[in-house]
């Protein structure tokens, strides 16, 4: 599992697939979410609205995510 930290309080599901590098653009973090490819906490999530806390965990595909915040 790789750790990814943010710098803020929360993220939105699709900008964090940019921030991680999972995706190179908006229309393909949503493509992903929107067919059912990504997890939040272990639960398919397909709003790409959803927002991030730190702690929470991403999956996409055999990539494990887990959110930190900055000190």
């Amino acid at each position: 599992m790789k750790t990814v930290t943010i710098t803020s309080e929360t993220i939105l599901l699709a900008q964090f697939l940019k921030w991680a590098n999972v995706t190179g653009s908006g229309g393909e973090a949503k493509q992903l979410i929107q067919d059912g490819l990504v997890k939040v906490n272990g639960e398919v999530e397909v709003r790409r609205g959803r927002q991030l806390l730190p702690g929470d965990t991403v999956e996409v595909g055999a990539q494990q995510f887990q959110l930190t915040k900055d000190a």
